[in-house]
């Protein structure tokens, strides 16, 4: 496809059928790397993720969210992007990129692509020229470096700590090897903070808006979309008032024009954010009218395993959205995260990423059941959805990867204690009894290995078992898009009478039981039951177990 050309028409007229799409979405998250491979080189790709758009189509998605496939030398995870207007070599080429977008609309299915703005790599054109221009330079103005503290400025300008732990700072050496400049980077060394003051930062997001909007993609993910502008006098924390680089009222401006953007363009084209704010009021402040469309809750994600819990941060979220009329969005996991089979298996269900350890026990049984429990749970919600590849498996956290293959920078810089995030990263099994699974040709060594074990769980065993996990996903999704009371909309509590259960009703005749307990509890009175993620004992539901009702419409 000649990249000159600009086949945005699908997405408008996809749009244009239901301008509204990304309020009841079920949106579904491929890590490239990780989803198919189809040159067999171990790696997946864009040629892999074609050649199995068909099983997403029959999974029920709405629309895709790539995580980012740009140009990268990966020093995490491909978060270190060198160039906006390519894809990586491993994955494939701009030119399968299109193709991929249209064929993808040509089954209904959107593409959402990944904008990383806080940062970029530091072998970013940008970057290289920001080192050799050397201090007090217009390209350094891009950036934000600092002569450091102290009488030679040996001493660290600011003492922020970094996503991934450690310092924020790292000092550059002067072509005849003297101690240069500081600069800031709030996740690696290698993805050097942007500054978000300058014209030319501003100016260039703009324009890759622009750029993949052009290309036909429905929406863009805003990744650390809260740390954008820092404080330009860099204080400590607690200094101030307001945070110096989290929160900032400032960022409200910059979404306000990627949000003029993308209104510019026919169809619907979404800005969805990854806010972790922790303050809910301030999170939807990101949700008003002429700033984001939707943004992911955390919320949710990180609470632990029970009635309480899950109502608790139900009812906060959808009170805090209101005001604003945006939708809740509704996930389990995501590549950052605890994968829920593994998570809800464990004495301690909450996420929180400085808790992460090796060693940590976990119940898989209990915790399959509570991941299924789970997913009809959030599916039964108001508002968009979203699924992080190969949980519509069951598949587990892979927590005894060899230790010289870890790749992720929080397993490093945590000095060896954290055992990062690539365990909910191995490539998908696909098919077959032994590994690759289909994920690779027989006999490739996939660029993470896959447990032994997981014959049970590829996709092709799991076509054939009316009980697993995929068919719970794929009839979950069905019937959300034959009932017009899910999606978007309201919903209304029902007393259910247990501790341990929460029970709601999606418009007259849907309700949704969730029992969070180990003791079976007995359904409200119900016409049938459409779904349940185990199996009943007459008119009981397991513990650790959910069930969607139809129920006879209200007098």
């Amino acid at each position: 496809m000649d990249t000159d050309v600009l086949p945005a028409t699908s997405t408008q007229a996809l749009s244009d059928t239901d301008p509204l799409w990304w309020r009841s979405a079920v949106i579904y998250q491929v890590y490239v790397r990780s989803f198919a491979d189809g040159n067999g080189d171990g790696t997946g790709d864009l040629t892999g993720v074609r050649a199995h758009l068909g099983y997403l189509k029959d999974l029920g998605v709405d629309a895709i969210w790539f995580n980012p496939w740009y140009p990268s030398p990966m020093a995490d995870g491909g978060y270190d992007v060198q160039d906006y207007r390519d894809i990586h070599p491993d994955f494939g080429t701009l030119a399968e990129a299109e193709e991929l977008i249209q064929e993808a609309l040509a089954l209904g299915i959107r593409t959402i692509i990944d904008v990383v703005p806080n940062h970029i790599s530091d072998q970013h054109p940008w970057f290289q020229a920001a080192l050799a221009a050397g201090p007090g330079s217009p390209e350094r103005e891009r950036f934000w470096f600092h002569p450091g503290k102290g009488e030679n400025g040996d001493e660290i300008p600011t003492h922020w700590v970094s996503s991934f732990q450690g310092e924020t700072w790292t000092r550059t050496t002067n072509p005849d090897g003297t101690p240069g400049e500081w600069y800031l980077h709030m996740f690696t060394p290698e993805q050097p903070d942007l500054n978000w003051n300058h014209p030319d930062v501003r100016r260039e997001h703009e324009e890759i808006l622009r750029f993949w909007f052009d290309r036909g993609v429905a929406g863009v993910r805003i990744d650390s979309a809260a740390l954008l502008i820092k404080d330009a006098d860099l204080p400590e924390v607690g200094e101030k008032p307001d945070h110096p680089t989290e929160d900032r009222d400032e960022l409200h401006d910059v979404y306000r024009s990627w949000r003029a953007i993308a209104d510019s363009y026919a169809g619907t084209r979404v800005l969805v954010g990854e806010i972790w704010v922790p303050d809910i009021e301030r999170f939807t402040n990101y949700l008003r009218p002429d700033e984001m469309h939707t943004a992911f809750n955390f919320d949710f994600l990180a609470r632990p395993w029970g009635a309480a819990s899950f109502r608790h941060s139900i009812e906060q979220t959808l009170a805090a959205h209101a005001p604003v009329g945006a939708p809740s969005t509704w996930v389990l996991s995501n590549h950052d995260v605890t994968r829920p089979v593994t998570r809800y298996g464990r004495e301690d269900t909450a996420f929180a990423f400085l808790k992460k350890r090796f060693g940590v026990p976990t119940d898989p049984e209990l915790g399959l059941h509570r991941a299924r429990t789970a997913a009809l749970l959030v599916a039964a919600l108001p508002g968009s959805l979203y699924i992080f590849q190969g949980d519509e498996l069951g598949l587990p956290e892979v927590e005894d990867l060899p230790l010289e293959l870890i790749q992720d920078p929080m397993h490093y810089r945590s000095g060896g204690t954290d055992p990062g995030r690539d365990g909910c990263r191995v490539p998908l099994p696909w098919s077959g009894d032994q590994a690759p699974f289909g994920f690779s040709p027989v006999g490739t060594e996939t660029w993470l290995p896959q447990p032994e074990g997981w014959s049970a769980l590829t996709a092709a065993a799991q076509q054939t078992d009316p009980h697993s996990t995929l068919n719970l996903y794929r009839r979950a999704l069905e019937l959300r898009r034959e009932l017009a009371e899910l999606g978007d909309g309201p919903l209304e509590w029902i007393e259910s009478g247990h501790a341990d259960s929460i029970a709601f009703r999606r418009g007259d005749t849907f309700v949704c039981v969730v029992n969070t307990g180990d003791v079976p509890i007995d359904l409200p009175a119900h016409e049938h039951v459409l779904l349940a993620s185990s199996p009943l004992d007459g008119n009981a539901l397991p513990g650790n177990a959910a069930a969607w009702l139809r129920i006879g419409p209200t007098p």
